[in-house]
């Protein structure tokens, strides 16, 4: 399903991630805005999943969200295209006795046709921009549908082409990192461990647009909208009082326009129609 150039970009990604797998969980564990945001997900993901679901996990990385799942009794197939993140994953679940729940295979989103262990899943799901690292979206999710069950769903959290927080570095003269998002059409160049890879961004219309004759839409929040992004580093901490109250008003206003669509992410979740 992928192209040449797609091929080649998902290489570069997957030494890029490989590389940083053994450091990974190290670089945000400590990292309070990184917990929100996952355990804000995680919520999200809760609220459409009945009891022991099957889920295929795209972009699996070292598997902090697969064990979550797997640890409330879901069984999750992990997929990656960094092997790195493959071992590190695989060394978790053994690490935390849910290999029974948790299978783990090496492959892009961009293949899904070539998946091994084709379901059919209760919930696809995909964290924090993974599918960014594409240029064929449209293509990664016309491929979805035969991977659900009936009325199965796909929660996806994608970074917009829009972010309220990345476009206030103007006022600090950081022009190329406030506007990387706005000129993005050809995509942008981004850098792991010495690595370049091309990522682009998606607003929700385009996912919506995209998957409309196979999907309904279930819901579209935005994430860190009124929370600051966790590359800013140490907020919640400098700043706590701030920070829980912009958690807060993110809590209130979420699901509102404009700040759904704002954020440095918006988690979209679909069911098949």
């Amino acid at each position: 399903m992928a192209t040449v150039a797609e091929n080649i970009n998902e290489q570069y990604a997957a030494k890029a991630f490989s590389a940083q797998s053994d450091i990974f969980d190290d670089i945000y564990a400590d990292n309070t805005i990184v917990k929100y945001k996952r355990d804000r997900v995680r919520a999200h993901v809760l609220q459409y999943i009945n009891p022991n679901a099957s889920i295929l996990e795209l972009n699996s990385g070292t598997g902090e969200d697969a064990i979550f799942f797997a640890g409330l009794g879901h069984t999750v197939h992990a997929t990656d295209i960094a092997e790195g993140m493959q071992q590190q994953l695989q060394e978790k679940a053994a690490k935390h006795r849910l290999n029974n729940l948790i299978s783990t295979e090496l492959c892009s989103f961009t293949q899904l046709d070539h998946l091994k262990n084709r379901g059919p899943y209760d919930h696809i799901f995909s964290n924090f921009a993974g599918l960014n690292c594409t240029g064929e979206l449209d293509k990664v999710l016309l491929s979805l549908p035969g991977l659900l069950n009936k009325d199965g769903m796909a929660t996806l959290v994608v970074l917009p082409k829009f972010c309220l927080w990345e476009s206030l570095l103007l006022l600090k003269g950081k022009f190329k990192t406030a506007t990387r998002r706005w000129f993005s059409k050809n995509g942008v160049r981004a850098h792991v461990e010495g690595t370049y890879f091309t990522c682009w961004y998606y607003n929700p219309s385009y996912i919506i647009n995209a998957a409309k004759n196979a999907f309904d839409v279930l819901s579209v929040e935005g994430l860190c909208t009124i929370v600051p992004p966790s590359y800013i580093e140490h907020f919640a901490e400098k700043y706590p009082r701030a920070y829980r109250w912009l958690k807060k008003m993110e809590d209130r206003y979420r699901s509102s326009w404009p700040w759904r669509f704002i954020g440095d992410y918006y988690i979209i979740s679909l069911r098949k129609k």
